[in-house]
């Protein structure tokens, strides 16, 4: 079964009368205003920032509150399709994955914490799909949402089989790579298309340019991991390496493909020491490459 919270028509009645207020008010009715009804749902997105180090003020005023006027016709459009495609591919992904657990969809318009964020809820798994950040990334249309759908419930597939078996889940760049790979992974699985919601009209090639760079991206991300140097580049939507952005999500979806060649999903799923898994396969890519 799943459930969808959607935020959205509060989100309308406070921008109709925030929208001509300075950023700081309109700041300050996100949070206290249209965000009150939902303390779980701003304590996440506050959180978030935090353990980053970041303000989440500054982010707002920057990056998200400048540009939600402009980006509210996709937002309305994403809005649409969320409504109409979450039920239908969640009942997709537990008919192709055996998938035995409830979940929760939760629409909202945030701080840019993520066009979709798998986590919990009011004590269940849930799907936060922040309005805001994938109308950002140009997502908003019926194709783009269905890989999006399909790829969180990627996330929580995993989530839910390594908490049936009590496995912890991870961290670091290791486990984001594997992490993030499989639920690219589960997108291909779900749809039965070899797609991703990375390539939308923004960015027409991505996918090819991945293809082409795979060695060199695979060099890049083992110099970074060994220099010590973060890998929000191979991740983030604001981030990008040779004007590319969230390579990282194919480059881990290459690396579930070769596990898979030996190993069931759900097997996968439940792995730990992921570098002992993945340094190989990246290595091998590199030499291939000729790299």
């Amino acid at each position: 079964m799943s459930r969808l919270i959607d935020t959205f028509p509060a989100f309308l009645e406070y921008w109709h009368e925030a929208s001509h207020k300075s950023l700081d008010d309109q700041i300050e009715g996100w949070a206290k205003g249209y965000m009150f009804h939902w303390p779980e749902l701003l304590a996440k997105q506050i959180e978030d920032y935090a353990g980053q180090n970041l303000d989440w003020r500054q982010i707002a005023r920057e990056k998200i509150f400048p540009f939600l006027a402009e980006r509210l016709p996709a937002m309305q459009e994403a809005h649409g399709n969320l409504l109409d495609l979450c039920g239908p591919i969640y009942s997709k992904a537990q008919n192709t994955l055996d998938l035995d657990t409830s979940a929760t969809f939760v629409i909202y318009v945030g701080i840019g914490c993520g066009a979709g964020w798998m986590t919990s809820f009011y004590g269940s798994l849930a799907i936060l799909f922040g309005l805001e950040n994938i109308a950002e990334c140009s997502w908003s249309n019926t194709e783009n949402i269905t890989g999006l759908i399909a790829h969180e419930i990627g996330h929580l597939v995993q989530h839910n089989w390594r908490m049936q078996h009590k496995k912890k889940i991870g961290s670091g760049p290791w486990w984001q790579l594997y992490e993030e790979g499989f639920a690219q992974d589960c997108e291909r699985q779900i749809l039965n298309m070899d797609t991703m919601h990375q390539e939308n009209q923004s960015n027409i090639g991505w996918l090819q340019w991945c293809q082409e760079h795979k060695g060199w991206l695979a060099a890049e991300f083992l110099r970074t991991v060994d220099s010590g140097h973060p890998v929000n580049p191979f991740f983030g939507s604001w981030l990008e390496i040779c004007g590319e952005s969230e390579t990282g999500y194919f480059l881990g979806q290459e690396v579930i493909k070769e596990l898979q060649k030996q190993l069931s999903l759900k097997e996968i799923a439940l792995l730990d020491n992921v570098e002992s898994y993945s340094r190989p396969i990246l290595e091998k890519m590199v030499q291939s490459d000729g790299n």
